[in-house]
């Protein structure tokens, strides 16, 4: 059997799980679930002897940290697709399908990057089974067995009640129901879960997309064709891809395709698509508390308790059914029978203009990240980690001067003409004007604490001269 390719579609923003994701850092990089976070858990299960390497379709803001993610786990053959505007999924499903038009009988799996399969090898077996159907030229959809009436799903009907280990075929798709149409549905033992993930050869969904949408081929291929690499990344060309209707795949294609098979997966699935399926996927106490991070509990029931920031200790004192998520700069105290309506909040946010809205804490750069310790009207005080390898722009600020202290690791600091190597506990000062630039020539990560000092302190105020990672 030919090697099945997956296409990692990695470009949501998770906003029902805020704080802990965000537009700048979402949940798909987070680390939710264990010490690896859900994208580089999905890379994981899918490699192997039956796996080709990896295509990641994600926004051009995500492009270094999907990369350095892939590479932490020891993945260094993905193929990382950057579209500069989001269109749903559907044009980024067809520009991964013509990007293997060559190679027509090539099998595609399309799957998110946010799930948690706590089975992976269950998985896997049912891609099998999955793998069997697409070859033979059928367009392959997978369903999880729900065991609870979930009203925030859309489903897949059955004919008949789907028989383990093997692929069904699919009556039609059902849109996200109410409380007593899910019932129903579960009762009926024909419907499952949509989850989202397909597989199919490349001739066969470039075939569909030809006879239901073939107004999305052309500007996707010359997005591509007119594109280019960029350090390493395919770049979409921006002009090519807006005009491309954004649409989802289940809408686009498959909607209105026949002959699907659906094959049923048992393997722990859960989108994590709120607060409480969070909870409902972890939990284990007998109390029914998640308690995840620096926090402690007393006399609660059925919560989650979440702190990410090691100096904040999150403590509960007789929670019920309640959502307290502590990060370094926002805390969310929510009913768990409200976590969908999450999303609420980082709107109302947005239209108070708040920060935290949409600025993760930790802000992830191509050569490592920065964090703000403190802010003031004329000050700033951040710290700043540059991994081995990392070079900051060659820059200069028009508004600030700075201080920087090294405090773990060495930097070599350019400041005018001068260039000088700094180990822990030295530091230098930047003047107002001063073309500077700093880098970690070491092997292991460079922190340091950065003070700033003037009249605006602004992100922009920065003129580049030099920039090793092509930003503008």
């Amino acid at each position: 059997m030919a090697l099945i390719h997956p296409v990692i579609l990695c470009g949501g923003s998770g906003t029902r799980l805020w704080p802990s994701s965000r537009k700048s850092f979402p949940k798909q990089f987070s680390n939710l679930v264990g010490d690896k976070s859900l994208y580089q858990q999905t890379l994981t299960r899918l490699s192997g002897p039956a796996f080709g390497g990896p295509m990641v379709l994600t926004h051009a803001d995500f492009r270094f940290i999907a990369r350095e993610q892939a590479e932490a786990i020891g993945l260094m053959d993905a193929r990382i697709v950057l579209e500069p505007v989001g269109r749903d999924t559907a044009p980024a499903i067809l520009v991964a399908a013509l990007m293997n038009e060559k190679n027509p009988d090539d099998l595609l799996l399309i799957a998110p990057s946010d799930h948690l399969i706590e089975r992976p090898d269950a998985f896997v077996k049912a891609i099998e089974i999955g793998a069997t159907a697409a070859a033979s030229g059928k367009l392959v959809t997978f369903g999880i067995t729900p065991d609870t009436p979930e009203t925030g799903y859309g489903y897949l009907e059955l004919g008949e009640q789907p028989a383990p280990g093997q692929a069904s075929d699919l009556v039609r798709f059902v849109e996200k129901p109410d409380a007593k149409r899910a019932a129903e549905m579960l009762d009926s033992g024909r419907h499952l879960w949509n989850a989202g993930i397909f597989l199919f050869r490349v001739r066969d969904i470039l075939e569909a997309f030809q006879a239901h949408a073939p107004d999305m081929i052309a500007p996707c291929r010359d997005a591509i064709e007119q594109g280019g690499d960029d350090l390493g990344f395919l770049r979409l060309d921006p002009k090519s891809y807006e005009n491309v209707r954004a649409q989802s795949i289940d809408y686009a294609v498959m909607e209105k395709s026949s002959g699907i098979s659906v094959v049923p997966v048992e393997a722990g699935w859960s989108d994590l698509g709120s607060w409480a399926s969070l909870h409902g996927a972890l939990v284990q106490a007998d109390d029914g508390v998640l308690c995840d991070g620096d926090v402690t509990a007393i006399d609660c029931e059925n919560s989650v308790l979440r702190s990410e920031d090691p100096n904040v200790h999150l403590v509960g004192l007789g929670l019920k059914n309640i959502v307290a998520v502590a990060t370094r700069d926002a805390v969310l105290v929510a009913d768990m029978a409200k976590s969908q309506q999450v999303k609420q909040v980082v709107q109302t946010l947005r239209a108070q203009k708040a920060p935290q809205a949409d600025d993760y804490p930790q802000f992830h750069r191509p050569w490592g990240w920065y964090e703000t310790l403190c802010i003031s009207d004329r000050f700033q005080v951040k710290r700043i980690m540059v991994r081995p390898g990392g070079i900051l722009s060659l820059q200069s600020h028009v508004h600030r001067s700075e201080h920087w202290v090294v405090v773990a690791g060495t930097a070599r600091v350019t400041v005018g003409d001068k260039v000088q190597l700094l180990g822990e506990n030295e530091s230098v000062y930047i003047p107002l004007g001063a073309v500077h630039r700093m880098e970690n020539p070491g092997k292991v990560p460079m922190y340091l604490i950065e003070v700033q000092t003037g009249a605006y302190l602004g992100e922009d105020d920065i003129q580049r001269f030099e920039d090793v990672y092509d930003r503008d």
